[in-house]
């Protein structure tokens, strides 16, 4: 048994943010993470972040990561950190956390507060041939790519036409990797802009209103068939052949939220936030009185939000044991609250604020 004052699960943007804010106010933290490496998607991002001076603006994922990392180090007296370490359950019974690393070591955490950052999972869709080797999601290609050098094929189909399949398109690009089209069920791109137009000046096909109804291939991928839609979304329009070796699948994410689900917090389905999610007040403490929640656990968004929602997490948490003044606290707060709104203005984070609405209570019972 290990003992620790708050017990971080995720060493991605929100859960290191979280480590850093408690630690800055004195609490002794100890940060698992099941990836080899910390940053989660930070380390994979080569594309320069969006937003103000305060979340990084024109600075590249990667160069975040290491901005936190050298936070980290400054705080190494109060941060441990324990990666290629997965959380594999919560009881409730006696609050314990049991962890392995590796596959070897197996121990159990007993934390006064944790702060659950563990991000979230990527959807996939159902079609003939989506187990073929050759068909991965865009984290996985990302990890290939930006994390180990190494090009997933030579010509790759993108289903999904969010941020994420365009930034990644665009990458495998960079990489020299064709792109033979992306595929985009909706009648509009729904990434931003930018990053369709990058793709479009360098000559690559966006389909919308498709969809792909069949992989091809014996051994491994050797092409794609993508049907037309209706303006009913209902099937039965023109097929099309895709010349193929990758189809890269982005076509959304959801909340990694089992940790949560097992210490009996209220979830609620939210359509805005991608899936199920914790509620939580506006401390992003959950209805259980010792768990926070933070970044894509809470709900799908930009890493941006999910750094300054860490903070308020790790923030939270500090202060149930009993760190920092109430004064240095509320100022906190209110500095982190005030970004928070900030990156969520406008028409583009309108379904980010119905979500987190109907996610958010003002104060749990006591």
């Amino acid at each position: 048994m290990r003992t620790t004052e708050i017990l971080v699960i995720g060493g991605g943007p929100a859960g290191l943010s979280a480590a850093i804010e408690a630690a800055t106010l004195g609490a002794q933290v100890t940060v698992v993470d099941s990836d080899l490496k910390l940053g989660g998607q930070l380390i994979k991002q080569t594309h320069k972040f969006f937003g103000s001076k305060d979340e990084y603006a024109g600075t590249r994922g990667y160069k975040i990561a290491d901005i936190l990392f050298d936070d980290l180090r400054k705080n190494a007296d109060r941060i441990e950190i324990l990666s290629d370490c997965t959380a594999t359950g919560y009881y409730p019974e006696d609050g314990t956390v049991t962890c392995m690393i590796g596959e070897e070591s197996y121990f159990r955490m007993q934390p006064k507060k944790i702060v659950v950052a563990t991000g979230a999972q990527e959807r996939l869709i159902p079609f003939p041939g989506n187990d073929l080797p050759g068909v991965y999601g865009a984290g996985a290609v990302q990890t290939l790519m930006n994390v180990y050098g190494v090009t997933p094929g030579d010509r790759v189909l993108m289903v999904g036409a969010g941020n994420i399949g365009l930034i990644v398109s665009y990458q495998l690009l960079q990489a020299g990797v064709q792109v033979c089209g992306v595929v985009e069920f909706m009648p509009k791109v729904g990434g931003y802009w930018v990053h369709a137009a990058k793709i479009r000046r360098l000559g690559v096909p966006i389909y919308l209103q498709h969809t792909i109804v069949e992989a091809l291939g014996e051994r491994t991928v050797s092409g794609a068939v993508i049907e037309n839609l209706a303006p009913d979304c209902t099937p039965g329009g023109k097929r099309t052949t895709i010349d193929c070796d990758i189809i890269c699948m982005a076509v959304g994410l959801a909340p990694t939220c089992e940790l949560l689900w097992q210490a009996g917090c209220d979830m609620k389905f939210i359509p805005q936030l991608c899936g199920h999610v914790a509620l939580r007040d506006p401390s992003m403490r959950t209805s259980h009185p010792d768990i926070w929640i933070a970044g894509d656990a809470a709900g799908i968004e930009e890493a941006s939000s999910a750094m300054v929602e860490g903070r308020i997490a790790g923030l939270g948490a500090a202060g149930a044991c009993g760190h920092g003044t109430p004064e240095e606290r509320k100022e906190r707060f209110a500095h982190y609250s005030e970004r928070l709104a900030d990156l969520r203005a406008g028409e583009v984070g309108e379904k980010i604020r119905i979500g987190v609405s109907a996610a958010c209570v003002q104060k749990w019972e006591e």
